[in-house]
């Protein structure tokens, strides 16, 4: 049998020990979770999904922002120091765990939502503003059901390196689904969508203090390393 990673011409650079599974200062504050919906029309049905999202996770001890899209310039549009760029970069960044909701247009998520994404690097300065959080998935459908949106959404949360939850929401002929002021009909979507926020809710409370050592890699840890060597050796110099 041939030895273990026989071509390994680098060290691993301070592996990370399974100790480190163990948070030494566990949150005691409400999980932070920003909802993001698709739409800037006023009877929006994802909007509306997403508010019922969010009384659900405030039920079960969540704090809660919903980023309202109206006003967002299209990307490239507008300077980054925009009042709505600014605003949903800092919630990026304030959240622990996300939820998103787009209608499905032309079988894909809208514009509206997919602009708010675009918004959002990978690195503001060192920061990932996504990289850890969890994500719960959701769509609206004007007619029968599909799930389009929902797996253009996990594309787009594991781009944005995020853990998307395991359970997801697909609402059927979505118009139907609310009474007149707004609120959710008792059905089996309605049951779905409890039990969406309840598994995002379990896995923030399970993820949120452990991100450092999930999100540990060693490419990471062998850039980390480079850097310090470089600044040693301008201190040398």
């Amino acid at each position: 049998m041939q030895d273990a990673l026989p071509n390994v011409h680098t060290s691993l650079i301070d592996i990370p020990s399974l100790d480190r599974l163990t948070p030494r200062a566990p949150s005691l504050h409400k999980p932070r979770i920003l909802l993001l919906y698709g739409s800037t029309q006023d009877h929006s049905i994802s909007r509306l999904a997403t508010q019922e999202a969010a009384r659900l996770l405030e039920e079960f001890g969540a704090e809660t922002e919903i980023f309202d899209p109206s006003g967002l310039p299209l990307p490239d549009e507008a300077l980054e120091t925009h009042p709505k760029v600014t605003k949903l970069r800092e919630l990026m960044e304030w959240s622990e765990g996300q939820v998103w909701c787009s209608p499905e247009i032309h079988g894909a998520m809208s514009a509206v939502f997919k602009a708010q994404i675009d918004w959002v690097p990978l690195e503001i300065g060192t920061v990932r503003p996504t990289q850890g959080k969890t994500l719960a998935v959701m769509q609206v459908c004007g007619g029968s059901q599909s799930f389009n949106v929902v797996n253009q959404l996990r594309v787009l949360g594991r781009w944005m390196r995020m853990f998307t939850i395991p359970n997801q929401s697909s609402v059927a002929r979505a118009f139907t689904e609310f009474d007149e002021i707004g609120r959710m009909k008792p059905s089996s979507h309605y049951d779905r969508l409890v039990d969406l926020m309840e598994e995002l809710m379990k896995f923030t409370l399970l993820l949120r203090d452990r991100q450092d050592y999930l999100i540990d890699c060693y490419s990471g840890r062998k850039e980390s390393a480079e850097e310090l060597s470089r600044l040693q050796a301008d201190r040398d110099c």
